[in-house]
């Protein structure tokens, strides 16, 4: 028996990837992550969690002229901020995780914030690539299921979820 492509699609696909990208770009004098979802549905309320520590690098959030970074710092600050946001999350100078409890993650409707990195392992300390966030995680708590994505040496991270289903 013969069946249609599409069908045979429909029959063996139940729950779609979920995939959430989040990328890192070095930028002078801040730093930008982009949070982008790449599914066909919306997802929320969520918490995503970004933990510098676990890259080799020695990475810290550098937010005030007083602190553990070095030189140029810059506060945590919205560049395009889910709607329904009501606060700014805290980082404190010399950090290594950020918290972000966003209301909805939208497809196509990226999210991006601007923050100061700095590495504490090398004598370029206020310059940080897209290499030296490898090993960074990122995690994603939405809709009862917790997935995690970890930076390679471009600066993107993937974490696939199965919130949607088709």
């Amino acid at each position: 028996m013969r069946f249609p492509l599409a069908l045979i699609a429909t029959m063996t696909v139940t729950a779609a990837s979920a995939d959430v990208t989040v990328t890192f770009r070095d930028g002078a004098p801040k730093d930008r992550f982009t949070i982008t979802q790449n599914a066909p549905c919306a997802m929320g309320p969520a918490t995503l969690v970004l933990n510098l520590g676990t890259a080799p690098a020695g990475l810290i959030f550098d937010t005030t002229s007083t602190g553990a970074g070095v030189e140029v710092f810059q506060p945590f600050e919205w560049v395009s901020a889910p709607n329904g946001i009501d606060d700014t999350p805290q980082v404190r100078d010399g950090d290594t995780v950020l918290t972000l409890t966003l209301p909805t993650l939208t497809p196509d409707l990226p999210l991006a914030f601007t923050i100061d990195l700095d590495d504490t392992t090398s004598d370029r300390q206020i310059t940080v690539s897209g290499s030296e966030v490898a090993g960074a995680q990122v995690t994603l708590t939405a809709e009862g299921q917790t997935s995690a994505g970890t930076f390679d040496r471009n600066g993107v991270a993937v974490i696939a979820t199965s919130a949607c289903t088709s």
